[in-house]
């Protein structure tokens, strides 16, 4: 017995955090122009706020705002192992079309309860900065699930007294619980591993361990929107088949497959009457772009719902010259600009 339950408790740490490392893996960058926003399209700002938890799109150790306060502004809500930075490109993208957008920095380990609560102050905050109460929360991967929890009813009160005109966009949440995961709110595997799951799980995790699975009170009650939400665009990937990296004759070496279908699609979430359910055949990392990958299915499908502003026929050329720019780093004189033009013309759902 003992040595079964030695042989199943290796194979569950091993399983386990290898699961959760990969569902957390990103391509991250160093490059100093991280550092920097283009806000040269944007109106002037005329307010100067410090909100914690807030700042500009990029890992600058500075994060005063300055905001165009008669402006929508949009939120933006990294997943684990993210930063502010992560956003940085995609804020860029909302400066060209006249956007601001901010982010929303947190300690991925902590519980997504705590993360949720801090969240929301922070955005009480900025309402009682703003004089535009139109704002727009985009939350990819565990990001999503912060951000819906903050949009529900029971978990911000204070908010339902705001006026405000609120849109939710969440990228890729895996609102059913983390497949990879379930092995943490099993009592089999509890019992099997005479208790050591807890430990196993919170090392792996964080203090969210007991949140991300699908039998958890955090999954089951995601909780009624506030009314001031008249729109939850719910963009759900279709990651099978995918891949992150390929070798130099174009195989595969990492698949882009983290959450399934299965696992972003929940009832309690779908069912309620702001949600829009978009699927997009797209992996993890691709669906919300890195310096190598153009999120051209993300910006698409905003355009389309009216997230992001369209681009004017005259502005399509700087536009795509932007996005070569801020996503593919590596680009050479092979890989102009003129194959993004390309893409930007297929289908992507």
């Amino acid at each position: 017995m003992k040595s079964e339950t030695g042989s199943y408790m290796k194979c569950l740490i091993l399983v386990f955090l290898l699961s959760i490392i990969t569902a957390c893996t990103s391509i991250p960058r160093t490059d100093t122009e991280l550092l920097f926003i283009d806000q040269s399209k944007l109106a002037a700002p005329d307010l100067t706020v410090t909100i914690p938890g807030l700042g500009l799109c990029t890992d600058s150790t500075n994060r005063t705002l300055h905001l165009n306060s008669q402006e929508p502004v949009i939120v933006m809500v990294h997943g684990c192992l993210g930063s502010a930075g992560r956003f940085r490109a995609l804020a860029e993208v909302f400066a060209f079309s006249g956007q601001q957008a901010i982010c929303f920095s947190y300690n991925d380990r902590d519980s997504l309860m705590v993360s949720s609560a801090q969240l929301v102050a922070s955005l009480e905050a900025l309402t009682s900065n703003m004089q535009s109460r139109d704002i727009t929360l985009i939350g990819h991967s565990q990001g999503g699930l912060i951000a819906r929890k903050a949009m529900a009813r029971d978990r911000s009160p204070s908010l339902q007294g705001i006026d405000a005109d609120l849109t939710l966009v969440t990228v890729s949440a895996p609102f059913a619980g983390i497949n990879a995961a379930r092995h943490c709110g099993s009592t089999l595997a509890k019992i099997l591993s005479l208790g050591l799951t807890v430990p196993i799980c919170k090392i792996a995790s964080g203090d969210k361990w007991h949140e991300i699975t699908a039998s958890s009170e955090f999954i089951l009650k995601p909780g009624v929107l506030l009314e001031q939400v008249g729109k939850h665009l719910k963009i759900n990937t279709d990651e099978s088949g995918s891949c992150r990296s390929t070798n130099a004759v174009g195989s595969c070496m990492e698949d882009d497959y983290v959450f399934s279908l299965e696992e972003q699609h929940h009832p309690p979430v779908d069912r309620d009457g702001a949600v829009a359910n978009v699927d997009v055949k797209a992996g993890h990392v691709e669906i919300a772009g890195d310096h190598r990958v153009v999120p051209l299915k993300l910006i698409a499908v905003l355009q389309q719902h009216g997230v992001l502003n369209t681009t004017p026929p005259e502005k399509i050329s700087a536009f795509e010259h932007l996005l070569t720019r801020l996503y593919t780093a590596d680009s050479t004189p092979d890989r102009p600009w003129r194959e993004i033009k390309n893409q930007l013309s297929m289908p992507y759902f």
